[in-house]
């Protein structure tokens, strides 16, 4: 089961220390921990808007990330907590607390930009809180969100034809949910009770004309609807009208609260633990461990002065998790090999047998962890690592085979070599009774069980050891005629040609089953690497659908709202990824060219190791 890390008390993930960002190292090491899947809840807004307090009640505490009450702001950088997922098993909510924005005490804005940029990116439910009601002050308030294109990349080199890559956002940024605090009016329109999410989405219509302020208050509408793929509204009472006790809300009890405030902070809190999803990236669930490193990367693109970039990211993570990847196949085997194969083995197929099955899981297991490896560069390491670990255990199955075989047969042959050192043989007709002690020397030698893959080896060095007592004892032999004796010497040589050749032709047949089972090899590696890029196109697929719908309705909505210029803007994002549906659809012509290239690459290399 995955490791799950409970924090007492919040910590500090992102520290703004002089306007400088730095990622806490003892946060990371309790990220680190974390091996489940995380829920990543962030929340930003203005300094004083009560955020901490909605945080608190998401851990099921009044204590934790500390509530200000005072016109300065209490929580710097970003600061995390770390809480067991109340109503998903396994899986961690890592509660992401930031500091206000707007605080006019802080020498440097474009840190507020920084910290909602990250906020963004590290989450996988987005809350902005403000205070009132959502109107054009709100919205103004809000410009970060129009800031994203300029401190988000999507791909390390956008192409040069395009301003930036926000078309793409969709695809990776997290839920919106936009909390209103002491709200005042009713949710009506045109005389009829509206829900609160139709309340935001009204909100966020643009509005008609070319004056220059009206299109630049349109932005950060235009953005909040193009970049996030679910938007959800909640707007909350004032918790109380005793001002003594909001000074002091972390002390305050659930009855002292009001009851509108009461059951609409118990919806948003059900809310989020039953919709907010696990926080992915690109078709890779974010663990805790994989959720540290990403904080890493962007803040150290950050400091570099460099913009966050996904696919930087992706590619740091994709480095670490597959060479962890790598790491864990390759002991798998090690660790299967050992346990389940007992030296010497009885014959050289019953190792490559258990070689195959232990090779399957393995690759099973890096395919099931690894991700982004596009150039196969790791899956080529494990199959040499692989290979290596394969070379070691034959050559352990050899020795063992060697010393087992060569102890056996200086048991049975003990009483031979006692009846030569005696003179036993040397005697008329001793010849013949030399062959009959061989003979049944080597019958009984041949009947002792899982002798391994040295055994006909072993038994051919012993025969040549005793050619020269043969042809002595042969020769002495006075029984026999000159004839006779020329005769046997022809036989007896005739005997251990055919004994070299079967030798040779098993030491054959042990070289094809070795080069077969390379070919089995080769063939599981594309057998599951093909699997894998199937499941990762669907998944690819799928979420490009998702942003093709997601286009197409905002599309529709622009043109109800008399937009047409927008229209036809996003109509050209629509082209584009249609494009790119149809490339994802397309790939199998592709994949196959390039699982043919990896499979005449291997053969090749094979080849010139033989």
């Amino acid at each position: 089961m995955a490791s799950e890390y409970t924090m007492m008390d919040p910590i500090c993930l992102v520290e703004n220390q002089k306007n400088q960002l730095v990622v806490n190292p003892k946060a990371l090491e309790i990220l680190d921990k974390i091996s489940q899947p995380v829920v990543v809840v962030a929340i930003t807004g203005l300094y004083r808007t009560g955020k901490s307090y909605l945080m608190n009640r998401l851990a099921g505490q009044k204590h934790g990330f500390p509530l200000g009450s005072m016109v300065r702001s209490e929580t710097k950088g970003i600061w995390m907590w770390c809480v067991p997922h109340p109503s998903e098993p396994n899986h961690t909510l890592v509660l992401l607390d930031t500091e206000g924005l707007g605080d006019v005490e802080k020498g440097d804005p474009k840190n507020d930009s920084w910290i909602f940029a990250l906020a963004v990116l590290l989450s996988s439910v987005f809350v902005y809180n403000s205070m009132g009601t959502i109107n054009q002050q709100a919205l103004e308030q809000l410009h970060y969100v129009t800031e994203l294109t300029k401190l988000i990349r999507t791909k390390s080199s956008p192409s040069s034809d395009e301003e930036d890559d926000s078309a793409e956002f969709v695809s990776f940024f997290p839920d919106f949910v936009w909390a209103v605090r002491d709200f005042m009016l009713k949710l009506e329109l045109d005389g009829r009770i509206i829900t609160e999410d139709e309340y935001l989405e009204k909100a966020l219509k643009l509005t008609p004309g070319e004056d220059p302020q009206i299109q630049k208050s349109n932005v950060p509408r235009e953005y909040i609807r193009k970049f996030f793929p679910r938007r959800k509204c909640f707007v909350f009472d004032q918790p109380t009208n005793d001002k003594r006790l909001l000074l002091q809300m972390q002390e305050a009890s659930e009855n002292q609260l009001e009851g509108n405030f009461q059951e609409q902070s118990k919806n948003f809190c059900q809310y989020i633990f039953t919709h907010a999803s696990t926080k992915n990236l690109r078709e890779k669930i974010v663990t805790g461990s994989r959720l540290g490193t990403l904080a890493k990367a962007y803040v150290d693109a950050i400091n570099k002065g460099a913009i966050p970039c996904l696919e930087n990211a992706v590619t740091t993570l994709a480095q670490l998790e597959n060479s962890a990847a790598l790491q864990k196949a390759a002991d798998h085997y090690s660790e299967q090999m050992a346990q389940r194969v007992s030296f010497p083995t009885d014959s050289l197929q019953e190792l490559l047998d258990l070689h195959a099955a232990c090779e399957r899981e393995a690759i099973a297991i890096f395919m099931q962890n690894s991700f982004k490896d596009d150039k196969r560069v790791f899956q080529k390491k494990l199959k040499e690592t692989i290979e290596m670990k394969k070379e070691d255990f034959l050559l352990q199955n050899e020795e063992a085979s060697g010393k087992y075989c060569q102890a056996q047969l200086e048991q049975l042959s003990e009483p031979l070599m006692d009846n030569i050192s005696r003179g036993t043989f040397s005697v008329p007709g001793g010849y013949n009774l030399y062959l009959e002690a061989m003979d049944k020397f080597e019958r009984s030698y041949n009947l002792v069980p899982r002798k391994g893959v040295k055994a006909n080896e072993v038994l051919q060095t012993f025969l040549q050891s005793q050619a020269a007592t043969k042809e002595s004892i042969l020769q002495a032999d006075k029984a026999l005629s000159a004839e006779e004796k020329a005769l046997a010497a022809e036989c007896a040589k005739n005997q251990e040609a055919e004994k070299e050749l079967e030798l040779l032709r098993r030491k054959q047949k042990e070289e094809q089953e070795k080069l077969e089972a390379q070919d089995k090899s080769l063939q599981e590696n594309l057998v599951q690497l093909q699997e894998k890029i199937r499941r990762e196109s669907e998944t690819r697929l799928r979420e490009q659908e998702r942003m093709l719908e997601h286009k197409q309705k905002i599309q529709e909505e622009l043109l109800i709202e008399g937009f047409e210029k927008e229209s036809e803007k996003m109509g050209k994002e629509i082209d584009q990824l249609k494009e790119e549906i149809e490339e994802t659809e397309n790939i199998w012509p592709s994949m196959f060219t390039e699982l043919f290239y990896m499979a005449a690459n291997l053969i090749l290399e094979q080849s010139l190791v033989q």
